[in-house]
């Protein structure tokens, strides 16, 4: 197999975005466009890959870093100019260049390998890559002779009436000659009303010249569909997360409603998992099988363990055992781990904490900066008090313990293992282990006061 290269043209600063983030970067289910490119064509074994980017690029750069080679285009001045870029990468190199866009996050692997495959089995210089489209306008179209071969590109605005009613148009994706690439580039003039140098001008040139050029045609025209707007950024997050979805039930998975479930594109599901309607599912998530998700629960960069359930909850940056009870309405934020067959409840908020296995905070409770042993039961309302206004402390609560109801404990603070705090108290020292910790004012009863109290009143 000869060498293959590829071409990413990255490079255009998406106006009508309306966005201060760079084009290219602006996500479809939770991953930027251009990284869903590269992880679609990485398989396929590109032996260089050339991204073209304009000056002021580094948040492009910072979210690829070295998988890609730069080429800045300094001034915007059309598709065969900005591939031109490319050329110190890759001038005089033998071998297949393919030319995508970073705006085109629906392209797959499997569409860039057909197209490879067909221009290098068909010996052509030159290889366009065409769809059906319903709705053709503003694309070039594809003209072909009776034979069925390619002999022209025709742009909207230069096409007869007859041409316009063409539904094969041009993705702007080509496959060229490597070598053959840079030589017609130098040629391609700007003599057209916008004064840019075109890409679709050298595959005209090279047909002008007696080379073979040719066509693949994509299955679908939404491999291909460019994101320039935002009404088109959401109509290809919409497509993608159908993909991501129907991939996750053939999987396995069951998606109640796919219509109300939002699953981004790097998130894995295991078997016999039920994701119920309202969920959204993002970043690196990683749900084991046998879970229940949902209804309304938010998780994000989470790896969760297998039979566990998560109902009406959020949860993120954390890690959930097997078989763990969560919800619902609770709030599991960053940095925590909770352990098998725990249960955090109904309005309970655990922050930055361990959570050991088989322990419980079944309601009402705030867990902050702690370390939760094995089958401790907190209680409902039990805060641990870790901030003084200035820092944050550990609270430690070991093995067995157990935590009455209101229970305040003013870190840092333990509690040692099988240690009982009584309900209401405010824990401002360790408590041994095996001890019975209160700390509360004795309750006084003042006979008939509430009369008197209630008397006053009138």
């Amino acid at each position: 197999m000869s060498q293959r290269y590829a071409v990413i043209l990255a490079a255009g600063k998406g106006t009508r975005m309306k966005s201060s983030l760079y084009k290219v970067l602006h996500p479809v289910c939770g991953k930027p466009m251009i990284k869903h490119i590269l992880d679609q064509i990485d398989p396929i074994g590109f032996d260089r890959i050339v991204t073209i980017v304009s000056e002021g690029a580094e948040a492009v750069k910072a979210e690829l870093g070295d998988r890609v080679a730069y080429a800045i285009q300094a001034e915007q001045l059309g598709t065969a100019h900005a591939t031109l870029q490319a050329a110190a990468h890759l001038e005089g190199l033998q071998g297949t260049t393919v030319v995508l866009y970073g705006d085109t996050p629906l392209i797959t692997g499997e569409t860039v390998s057909r197209l490879l495959q067909h221009h290098e089995e068909s010996s052509a210089v030159c290889t366009v890559l065409t769809a059906i489209a319903s709705n053709p306008k503003g694309y070039g179209r594809i003209i072909r002779n009776s034979n069925g071969q390619v002999i022209d590109i025709v742009e909207e605005k230069d096409a007869t009436a007859e041409q316009k009613a063409i539904t094969e148009i041009n993705t702007g994706i080509y496959c060229f000659d490597n070598v053959k690439l840079f030589d017609v580039l130098k040629r391609v003039d700007n003599d057209n009303a916008q004064k840019e140098y075109y890409l679709p001008s050298a595959f005209t040139l090279l047909r002008e010249m007696g080379e073979k050029v040719s066509a693949y045609q994509a299955d679908v025209f939404e491999d291909t569909l460019g994101v320039n707007d935002r009404v088109a950024l959401a109509q290809a997050e919409a497509i993608m997360q159908k993909r991501i979805n129907e991939a996750l039930m053939m999987s396995g998975v069951t998606i109640k409603d796919p219509q109300t479930t939002y699953i981004d594109a790097d998130v894995k599901i295991g078997r016999d998992t039920v994701v119920l309607p309202g969920s959204i599912l993002s970043g690196r998530t990683e749900i084991g099988e046998g879970c229940t998700i949902g209804p309304n629960s938010e998780i994000s960069n989470t790896k969760v363990g297998n039979y566990t359930t998560i109902r009406h909850s959020v949860v993120s940056d954390s890690e959930i055992g097997s078989e763990v009870q969560i919800g619902p309405f609770s709030h599991i934020r960053p940095q925590t781990a909770i352990g098998d067959r725990a249960k955090v409840g109904n309005f309970v908020e655990v922050k930055k904490s361990t959570i050991g296995e088989g322990s419980k905070a079944s309601h009402l409770s705030y867990v902050g900066d702690a370390e939760i042993g094995k089958d401790v039961n907190l209680g409902c309302g039990m805060i641990t008090v870790n901030y003084d206004g200035k820092y944050k402390y550990l609270t430690k609560v070991e093995d067995g313990a157990f935590i009455g109801c209101n229970v305040n404990l003013i870190a840092p603070v333990t509690v040692g293992k099988e240690a009982i705090v009584a309900a209401g108290s405010t824990i401002t020292e360790d408590v041994e282990a095996d001890s019975l910790a209160i700390a509360r004012a004795r309750q006084t009863n003042k006979a008939h006061y509430a009369n008197r109290y209630n008397h006053k009143k009138k």
